[in-house]
């Protein structure tokens, strides 16, 4: 201890003192570092919430994906935001006679693809695109144009095979939805989209109870208006659905699940392949309690999301526009409706601009014609409450 110098003691304190002094240091450049990486942190998160505001248009896909075509940028932003009709013109855009314009086919696939998630009957029904309203097809409805002979034999006259002509019953569908002229200023209120959930909302509500009970007078004939009967599919007359009856003049009778299995297998094997029931919620909630002999459930609900609930294996679609049980009615459908039921519709849809008629308020008069029928009546069946 008595080597022990004066200067090295005061190195020593020197040193401790050097190293005290660093470990302060790393505590400011670390906080330091942090406040600096939080404010770059607030930086971005006001830029991004800039950009949302004002950007959106901008920067969001649009319905088309890629590039914004010229076509759709005009009918956007010069005709649908400001009333521009000379922009649409000079694009050869499709008029109207009454002076409405073709929406472009990115908007149009688009309200189709809505059209088709909202309207029950439209997604399990078959669709044709057709550019006249007067649409026809031809179906066998019997006869014979086949047969077996050898290979040297002589190919006998064969029966003439027997025609129908399916012409849907066609309608004009409209919709009207209106905007503030301060909406359509907004660089941020997606005209595109709210236009085509809208029209495609409206079009849906109308065509699903068209489908359903339409009277086919300018508009498309539901499947439950068509002609019904009691015999099977050999000897009803074409054109003519099948119905079985509940056993009951108000409801189902004591063994309701036999009328259901009834109801599947008067629907030929081929047909049956991608069949579907037909009924609203209040017959649904009817139908989730009826147990077999067993006492087993008869309905199946759906164990994944999205995947459809099932009644005797087969799926069901929730379809509000089918009438409540009741004496007389028919309450549930069953069979293949891609086979059964053909909508005939003109695609394009065409848009109307009029900020006259209700201000001040725009309204966008939208029209299409769509039509609907019973193509093959041996591929739907009802149950009809009856004894």
């Amino acid at each position: 201890m008595n080597n022990v110098t004066p200067e090295a003691i005061e190195s020593a304190i020197e040193t401790k003192a050097d190293a005290l002094d660093a470990t302060f240091d790393i505590v400011t450049r670390q906080e330091a570092h942090d406040a600096a990486l939080e404010a770059l942190r607030g930086d971005i998160a006001e830029v991004k919430g800039r950009l949302d505001k004002v950007g959106r248009t901008a920067l969001r896909p649009m319905i088309g994906g890629g590039e914004t075509p010229p076509e759709l940028k005009g009918f956007v932003d010069g005709y649908l935001r400001l009333g521009r009709e000379t922009e649409l013109k000079s694009l050869s855009m499709g008029s109207a006679a009454d002076g409405g314009f073709a929406v472009p086919r990115q908007i149009d696939a688009e309200i189709s693809r809505r059209m088709v998630k909202i309207s029950p009957i439209r997604s399990i029904a078959s669709v044709v695109q057709t550019s006249t309203s007067g649409f026809r097809r031809l179906i066998s409805t019997g006869g014979t144009a086949s047969g077996w002979v050898s290979e040297t034999a002589a190919r006998p006259d064969l029966a003439t095979p027997k025609l129908a002509e399916i012409v849907p019953p066609t309608g004009e569908l409209y919709a009207n939805p209106s905007a503030t002229q301060a909406m359509l200023d907004d660089a941020a209120f997606d005209v595109e989209s709210w236009l085509a959930d809208e029209i495609a909302t409206e079009f849906a509500r109308a065509e699903g109870a068209a489908f359903v009970s339409g009277t086919g007078t300018n508009q498309p004939k539901g499947f439950l208006v068509a002609p019904t009967a009691l015999q099977n599919d050999a000897t009803r007359t074409f054109g003519t659905l099948q119905f079985i009856g509940s056993g009951n003049a108000t409801g189902f009778d004591t063994t309701p699940e036999v009328k259901l299995i009834d109801l599947v297998f008067a629907t030929k094997a081929a047909l049956r392949q991608g069949a579907v029931w037909v009924m609203n919620s209040t017959t649904m909630a009817s139908i989730r309690k009826l147990k077999a002999a067993d006492g087993s459930f008869l309905w199946q609900p759906g164990i994944v999301e999205g995947q459809p609930n099932r009644l005797l294996g087969y799926p069901v679609v929730e379809t509000e526009d089918m009438p409540d049980i009741g004496a007389g009615a028919f309450p549930i459908a069953f069979g293949n409706f891609k086979a059964g039921y053909l909508i005939a519709e003109r695609s394009t849809t065409t848009i109307l601009r009029d900020p006259y008629t209700n201000k001040p308020y725009v309204q966008f008069y939208a029209t299409r014609r769509v039509g609907g029928q019973v193509l093959d009546s041996d591929a739907i069946k009802l149950l009809k409450i009856t004894t």
